[in-house]
């Protein structure tokens, strides 16, 4: 057998040695399926602080319960360490560290060649690495086999090259690693069936690609999709609050027909690593090629001014009763990005909180999952306890992100004068209820009191 069929035999008898660096939203889970299908796993992370939580079998990810992390690590197929000369071991290296923004909304590229050095110094011959972290068409090549050819490394004699973009959807009870489509782009065909081996071994559909190119660009084009499509429809419901109609009939409407329409609705702003990252990602580098992406200049425009825009409609459902907001007692139901989960990151909630509180406003907030945030300014705030008959204080309570731990229905009963920003109080909809994309808040008078 060749190197390429020697590697696939290892994979197939589960005898390879598997190594996930990062274990954050996406490394924990894949590392924890990889060990749960009998191959043995090393964590390698940075912080000793999550290595001694993980080698404890204690999860911080709500999508892995420490039930399941402590089996795999007691059973000794998953342990966390901070010596990269682990890394020596392994025969799969799959990277999946942050890739965020810089200030100056450019790719910070760091931690993924802080990871290719590690790597380039510590791996062993006929290894496959995986960069799963979210990048630019072109990153497999330049930020991973450029600088292991530089040190003397050999492509499909020393060591293989994949890029597979990570799909994790923090809180999603239906699609999970294991049953979410992965899409593997390899440089070669060597590198690919490699790829293809190690994902096999838990994902229930591998989709191999043409090239890692493909395969990063996928994930852009993904998450660009979706969007420019929720600028779409965030710009569509400002449109009915000016027409006087209510989007949210309208999009019920327009999800009848069988074919050609897709649902999204309008909220306060997107969040999460992937939606507001990734077009930047793409814009920035199409403008390497002189080309200039105007559909996601305007969808990354539009998105951003949504926590403005609720702030206003805060203000404006204030006026409804003779107030104002500086002076105002308010509560935000849910700092997260997002429904059901603790993930505060690029949460629309922290600037609606922060702009609030520079109207003048009194702003608290109450979250049972995502309990404390720090603002921009360094300040650390914390959630108020959950005391439905105490929303009866405050001037106003706007939903943003409302678990399904609460109760909508005793937030409805108790609170004087809601603003309802993703319409989860359909069914109990009344007077004291303002929401966005909702046209009626201008055709009635002064809400009452009930």
């Amino acid at each position: 057998m060749n190197k390429i069929e020697q590697y696939i035999a290892k994979m197939d008898q589960k005898t390879a040695v598997i190594a996930v660096m990062g274990l954050g939203y996406v490394g924990l889970p894949l590392a924890v399926s990889f060990a749960e299908a009998g191959l043995e796993v090393i964590g390698f992370e940075l912080s000793a602080r999550k290595v001694a939580l993980v080698n404890a079998g204690q999860s911080d990810i709500m999508d892995i319960s420490s039930v399941r992390l402590e089996k795999v690590v007691t059973t000794g197929k998953l342990h966390a360490t901070t010596n990269v000369q682990d890394l020596h071991a392994a025969d799969a290296i799959i990277i999946c560290v942050p890739t965020p923004l810089t200030k100056s909304y450019e790719p910070d590229i760091s931690y993924i060649t802080n990871a290719v050095t590690m790597i380039q110094d510590n791996m062993s011959p006929n290894t496959l690495i995986v960069l799963e972290s979210t990048t630019y068409p072109g990153t497999s090549r330049e930020l991973l086999l450029a600088p292991l050819e530089a040190a003397g490394w050999r492509l499909d004699d020393d060591f293989y090259i994949c890029y597979s973009p990570e799909r994790v959807d923090p809180g999603n009870k239906t699609y999970q690693t294991e049953n979410t489509p992965k899409v593997v782009g390899g440089i070669g065909k060597a590198s690919t069936k490699a790829g293809i081996a190690l994902y096999q071994k838990v994902i229930h559909e591998v989709v191999p690609v043409a090239s890692t190119e493909v395969a990063e660009m996928s994930k852009l084009l993904e998450n660009t999709f979706r969007s420019i499509n929720i600028a779409f429809i965030n710009e569509m419901a400002l449109l009915c609050e000016k027409m006087g109609i209510d989007i949210w009939e309208t999009i019920d409407a327009s999800s009848t027909k069988p074919f050609g329409f897709m649902r999204f609705t309008p909220g306060p702003g997107i969040g999460g690593h992937c939606i507001p990252l990734d077009p930047i990602y793409l814009s920035w580098k199409a403008k390497e090629a002189n080309f200039f992406s105007r559909f996601i200049e305007l969808a990354q425009e539009t998105n951003k001014q949504m926590p403005d825009y609720i702030v206003q409609k805060a203000g404006a459902t204030l006026n409804t009763v003779q107030k104002s907001l500086n002076g105002s007692n308010i509560l935000l139901i849910g700092m997260a990005y997002k429904e059901d989960i603790d993930d505060l990151r690029e949460s629309p909630s922290i600037p609606i909180f922060e702009n609030l509180q520079e109207q003048g406003a009194n702003v608290s907030f109450c979250d049972p999952l995502a309990s404390t945030f720090r603002a921009k300014d360094g300040t650390i705030h914390k959630s108020v306890a959950v005391d439905y008959e105490k929303m009866a204080d405050y001037d106003l309570v706007m939903l943003l992100a409302c678990h399904q731990v609460l109760s909508k229905e005793k937030i409805a009963k108790h609170s004087r004068l809601i603003l309802d920003t993703k319409n989860v109080l359909a069914n109990q909809y009344s007077e004291k209820t303002a929401r966005f994309g909702d046209a009626r808040q201008q055709q009635k008078s002064v809400f009452s009191h009930s």
